[in-house]
């Protein structure tokens, strides 16, 4: 049965009008679930004024802010499919998704006008362009919606199947592809992490990552709208804000990647931090040296692996406490209502402790890619998301992910995963930020070459040392070249392909 779509937010204000929904970081300012529904009320008019309709594009360049989270439950209300666009990506790629997704309306916060002012003479199917501030000749004023009713009337009936936003994957070749999120998805992830997490009213956590990532409104804030909790906007990250945040505002879940978490152990307040209030602080969209683990353990804090995907609407696993640090670099166990597998290659199912591709399902799996249907035949197979990352599962049925397929490397007819031989890079106390690639080798097929961003003490000799005596021979890189930063795609991950060229390349 295909379950009929309720109004979350109007159904959470109804429940616990006076409780506080969502506070703004910048400004203080608390808002109750009552009164944000009626903003998002006023929003979701706002956008029937423009004329968008169930089923309407209505694509969003903006930075995290109050308006871009009005505009998320405001799009859900009147059935409209919110089109996130990356702000990371270059014009010339922004002005292709925006083609590809033909959206009605685009809403730009004002960090982005000069980047919206060179795409306007392709945006020709774009019916209106809406500044939040300060709207230019021909736009339209976001802060207009203000004046409209607070009441939202004749909701159109939604089937659980029906798209809620378009999230795009980071591409290395062509455009990213779109994922479609619909609102089944939406509500199972948020089910099976409230379910398997233990989220409730009594819990807080800030919103650091964008909110074009699939992380951003994802992981804790629909769950915190799901069961009454308070959600903290904050623009981005610092560092500085984070140790406030810890401290001060009594914030409970957190999530960031590993790079922010060895930020904030290099600054100046780690040592003397308060982490008591924090019942959580989980690890995502990259591994994490153990290491950056360790000194929050040894701090009392909770800290666990996640591994997610766009296009599994984010969470996927759970590890209890009391097993963290008896399975070190495991995520643990499916979420409730998701069933898991490996498969070899030739599509048989592995055995425990053997490693495979992992493969996912369960009602949190997109419905597919925007307007590529050959990209999601090939991804989704017999109702399975085939992930591409290579993963093993112990007799207790937790796994550990090892790294993706296309990164492994066959050197001397053993496998190599680059993300093993990478955290253990990243626990040399000299290393700060380190990825592996394969390279041809004549004698070994493949042989692995480092990458490293160091810091002043730097001693490739120390280093070498270190690796040979946690890596077996055949891991150990060939080269280690230090370079001052690690080249990124446009979702902030670490450019293999750009490692891959610049490799084989210095060989030539």
């Amino acid at each position: 049965m295909n379950q009929r779509v309720v109004d979350w937010l109007a159904r959470r204000a109804q429940l616990s009008p006076n409780s506080i929904a969502l506070i703004e970081y910048d400004t203080g300012l608390e808002t109750t679930y009552f009164e944000w529904n009626a903003r998002v009320n006023q929003t979701a008019n706002f956008l029937r004024s423009l004329g968008v309709a169930m089923g309407d594009r209505v694509a969003v360049y903006s930075s995290n802010r109050p308006e871009y989270l009005d505009l998320y439950w405001a799009a859900a209300k009147i059935g409209a499919i919110l089109q996130n666009l990356n702000w990371r990506l270059s014009v010339h790629e922004m002005g292709g998704i925006i083609a590809s997704g033909t959206p009605k309306v685009l809403i730009y916060s004002e960090d982005w006008q000069k980047q919206v002012e060179e795409l306007k003479p392709d945006l020709t199917a774009v019916e209106y362009i809406v500044a939040m501030h300060k709207p230019g000749p021909g736009e339209v004023d976001f802060s207009t919606r203000l004046k409209l009713d607070t009441k939202l009337v004749d909701l159109p009936d939604l089937p659980s199947d029906h798209p809620w936003g378009i999230y795009y994957t980071g591409g290395t070749t062509g455009l990213p592809k779109g994922a479609v999120i619909t609102h089944g998805n939406v509500t199972w992830n948020s089910i099976n992490t409230i379910v398997s997490w233990g989220i409730n009213s009594s819990h807080k956590a800030a919103i650091q990552m964008p909110f074009f990532h699939i992380g951003g409104p994802h992981i804790f804030m629909v769950q915190l709208v799901h069961v009454g909790g308070s959600i903290i906007l904050c623009s981005g990250f610092d560092a500085d804000e984070t140790f406030d945040l810890v401290e001060k505002s009594g914030i409970t879940h957190y999530i960031a990647v590993p790079t922010m978490f060895q930020l904030l152990q290099e600054h100046l307040r780690w040592a003397s931090a308060d982490f008591t209030q924090l019942e959580l602080v989980i690890s995502g969209g990259a591994p994490c040296p153990r290491p950056v683990m360790q000194k929050f353990w040894d701090r009392g804090v909770d800290f666990k692996l996640g591994y997610g995907l766009t296009e599994a609407t984010g969470n996927n696993f759970w590890l209890p406490v009391e097993l963290v640090q008896e399975k070190i670099g495991s995520v643990g166990y499916p979420l409730f209502h998701i069933d898991m597998k490996l498969i070899r290659t030739d599509g048989s199912q592995c055995a425990a402790n053997e490693e495979g591709e992992l493969l996912i399902h369960g009602p949190h799996i997109m419905a597919g890619y925007w307007q590529n249907p050959q990209a999601t035949k090939e991804t989704i197979r017999d109702g399975w998301l085939y992930t591409g990352d290579i993963a093993s599962c112990d007799t207790d049925g937790c796994y550990t992910i090892l790294g993706r397929c296309k990164e492994m490397f066959i050197s001397g007819g053993e496998n190599v995963y680059p993300a093993e031989i990478e955290s253990v890079l990243a626990s040399h106390q000299q290393v700060l930020e380190a990825a592996v690639v394969g390279v041809p080798d004549d004698r070994w097929g493949e042989v692995g070459k480092a990458f490293v961003v160091t810091g002043q003490s730097y001693d490739e000799v120390d280093l070498q040392v270190f690796l040979a005596a946690r890596l077996a021979k055949y891991k150990l890189p060939r080269e280690i070249i230090v370079l001052d930063a690690l080249p990124l795609t446009a979702i902030g991950k670490i450019d293999k392909k750009v490692l891959i060229r610049e490799a084989t390349e210095s060989d030539d």
